[in-house]
């Protein structure tokens, strides 16, 4: 039970925590909205104050006991000529609780500005943190987490949280001054009333500690269905293509529909739990106000408090009702609350990828080495790559040849830093640095990779290739894209370089793709240039254009092309062939061809295809 209750104590300091870090920079402002709200409460507090004095001092003339009378209210009253001249001037009482009517108007309308300011500056501050946090978190972290649920964390949950602490969290602090200040007039009025009303609020406070539990697991769930369902739909509809073109419209409808019936089902019986909570709410909130009223009646009767009292106490309870209720309310609401809090807090606690404190920026314009490395997947028993150890000279071309599953751009993302590589599984260098002591900025700004699955964005074409330039140029976007050979193709355009192009560009085909994408790593003009599989979706007259270009204006760039195409790998300098993680030959074309291993039996088969 203490350890229990220990764990608790601290998950509550690691959410405290990370509310205060979100907090930073309109924390004044939800104070000030705190001390606007104590004055908007004390405000409404006030009123039935002077309709006790009004009715008990004015109206029925009686000289009583003014001790349920706040020393202040009598002093501003005889301010403004005691009960005797305001008897016949009621109309001063009228316009005194006008005026304190436009005050509070007034502090709700500061409330409501400064609260909305505040609001506003702590959910741009959560988008803001939770984007830049992202975007340095490792690739790999990318791969374990789906796309739709880290979106709907940074929407849907950070909306929760914000509505929580601009919403409930200053209610919660309205509610308890109001109570209090509440309790303290009532107490004045009648102890004994004040006893019997306050009996029901422990009440209702446990009775919402024991929903809280409930909701707090179902509302879990809940949200991690919805993360699943906006998986689901962000999947189909940036994969609407493939989708259609197989005919999988049906097959995804039904899909999408399950999980939206298991999200509704977790949201139903979520609501028929809060439905249980409310009603039975309203009915101890409804029962402790007859209550209150009916015996408030009867002590009036006897004679131990005045009508003015009465309808004063009566009030005060019926102002207690409300809060009270929210209280509960509240409480339920900080089960869900909660719930997002750990959700960003798994973001936020996620490890961003780090350099060591003496990264060094050395020039890649030298050997690249691999030194026995060997590499597997979290989810993999096998290795991707075992023992592999190879050379690429620094301003040759280097071609990688393997099937599929060979691991040929498993070393390319460990020599991007993508993955990292256990200090225990080889090594590798950038001349005699190990890449590991490499600024991971540097190394990924030196090193252009152009995948064999371009990822375009939903700008224009010229917006696109320029994307790595700080002032984009247009004669340099149009000189890589004539080198990338999709100059010709573009100029066919109505708008040319301003063709927009859609998601992940979809407008464009697989091939325009591919060497937009080309276009754009060589405007950054790297001193490393890695082509993952980047020609497959193009034709080899095409190909042989766009190496041929390469060859003349690279430089003396360090070139890498992984491919399945012989043509494509045949003028590198050296190339390696990988089998099952291995390095199993290595040489120039002609070097291999005279070995009549792997190379030379899948240049056969390429060739056999090309001369029929």
């Amino acid at each position: 039970m203490e350890n229990k209750k220990n764990k608790d104590n601290i998950r509550f300091a690691i959410k405290s925590q990370i509310v205060l870090y979100f907090l930073k920079g309109s924390t004044y402002l939800f104070l000030l909205s705190v001390v606007i709200s104590f004055c908007v409460t004390f405000l409404e507090l006030i009123g039935p104050k002077i309709v006790q004095y009004a009715i008990d001092f004015c109206i029925s003339g009686a000289a009583g006991d003014a001790g349920s009378i706040p020393g202040y209210l009598k002093s501003f009253m005889d301010f403004l000529g005691g009960s005797e001249y305001l008897r016949a001037h009621l109309y001063l009482i009228a316009l005194v609780i006008a005026v304190i009517a436009a005050l509070q108007a007034l502090c709700r309308y500061l409330f409501r500005l400064l609260n909305s300011m505040a609001s506003e500056k702590l959910i741009q501050r959560m988008r803001n943190t939770l984007f830049e946090h992202i975007m340095h978190l490792p690739f790999t972290w990318h791969g374990k987490n789906h796309t739709g649920d880290i979106i709907q964390r940074c929407t849907s949950d950070v909306e929760t949280i914000r509505a929580f602490i601009s919403e409930q969290l200053l209610s919660l602090f309205r509610i308890i001054i109001r109570i209090i200040v509440a309790m303290y007039f009532m107490v004045h009025i009648s102890g004994f009333l004040t006893i019997f009303s306050a009996v029901f609020i422990p009440i209702i406070v446990l009775y919402s500690s024991f929903f809280h539990i409930k909701i707090r697991d179902q509302f879990e769930h809940a949200d991690s269905e919805e993360g699943r369902l906006s998986a689901t739909a962000q999947e189909n509809l940036t994969g609407v293509r493939v989708v259609r073109a197989f005919g999988r419209e049906q097959y995804e409808k039904d899909r999408f529909e399950k999980q939206n019936q298991e999200y509704t089902d977790m949201w139903i019986s979520l609501m028929k739990t809060l439905a249980a909570f409310w009603s039975s709410n309203d009915f101890i909130s409804g029962l402790q106000v007859m209550l209150v009223t009916v015996l408030g009646a009867v002590v009036c009767v006897r004679g131990e408090i005045t009508v003015g009292e009465y309808i004063a106490f009566v009030s005060y309870n019926a102002m207690l009702t409300w809060p009270v209720r929210a209280l509960g309310r509240i409480i339920s609401e900080m089960s869900k609350a909660g719930v997002s809090i750990d959700r960003l807090r798994y973001i936020m606690n996620s490890e961003l990828e780090e350099d060591k404190a003496d990264a060094k920026e050395p020039s890649l314009n030298q050997d690249i080495r691999f030194e026995n490395v060997s590499f597997s997947y979290d989810n993999s028993t096998e290795g991707v790559l075992k023992d592999v150890s190879f050379t690429i000279k620094a301003g040759r071309t280097f071609g990688i040849l393997g099937s599929t599953g060979s691991g040929k751009s498993t070393l390319m993302y460990l020599m991007d830093k993508l993955y990292t590589l256990p200090e225990d599984q080889g090594k590798i260098y950038v001349g005699d640095t190990n890449l590991s002591d490499i600024k991971t900025s540097h190394l990924r700004k030196n090193i252009g990779f152009v995948l064999q699955e371009p990822f375009l964005f939903s700008r224009s074409l010229s917006e696109n290739i320029g994307i790595t330039l700080k002032n984009p140029d247009m004669k340099e976007i149009r000189d890589a894209a004539k080198i990338a050979a999709i100059d010709d193709t573009i100029k066919t355009f109505t708008k040319g370089y301003d063709t927009y192009v859609g998601e992940r560009g979809v407008t464009l085909s697989g091939g325009q793709k591919q060497r937009t994408a080309i276009a754009q790593m060589l405007v950054q003009k790297p001193p490393v240039m890695v082509f993952d599989d980047s020609l497959s979706a193009v034709d080899t007259q095409t190909d042989a254009k766009i190496r041929a270009a390469l060859s003349e204006h690279i430089g003396d760039s360090t070139v890498v092309l992984i491919s399945h195409r012989i043509t494509t790998l045949m003028h590198a300098d050296n190339i390696i062939v990988l089998d099952k993680g291995r390095v199993a030959e290595s040489g120039t074309h002609e070097q291999l061809l005279e070995k009549g291993g792997i190379y030379k039996k899948i240049y056969d088969i390429q060739m056999q295809g090309v001369m029929a």
